[in-house]
């Protein structure tokens, strides 16, 4: 598993859930970005358009992992999930599961490692 993404098991397969550039990109352009993103499915006007949503998200984001394989695996390429696939192999409480999932996915794809370096003036002040 990347360290960028989460796991969630659709009908007995198990699928990572990756922040790409690429699915950031789908992002931005279905909502405005990613902050605007949180506020649609809040607030969505309706409960089939609240699942539509997060079918959405969860079949970008665990494609992700497909097309990253496939691109590295062109002889053994997967086969990548659609929408209606998702729609039918799960569950409504299994969504509401996996927006969990998502969350934590665009939390570790958008997550920013801060390493301090030390300098040799920066030792020095403190000495």
């Amino acid at each position: 598993m990347d360290e960028r993404s989460t796991v969630i098991n659709i009908a007995g397969d198990e699928y990572e859930l990756i922040l790409t550039t690429k699915a950031t990109k789908a992002v931005a352009a279905r909502y405005g970005g990613l902050e605007q993103l949180g506020d649609k499915l809040l607030k969505a006007e309706n409960f089939a358009m609240a699942l539509d949503e997060i079918i959405w998200l969860i079949t970008l984001l665990a494609n992700q992992s497909l097309l990253i394989h496939n691109l590295r695996n062109p002889t053994a390429k997967r086969e990548l999930l659609t929408e209606d696939a998702v729609e039918l192999l799960t569950s409504p409480l299994e969504l509401t599961d996996y927006k969990a999932a998502i969350t934590e996915a665009m939390y570790r794809g958008t997550k920013r490692n801060v390493v301090s370096a030390e300098t040799s003036e920066g030792n020095a002040a403190g000495a």
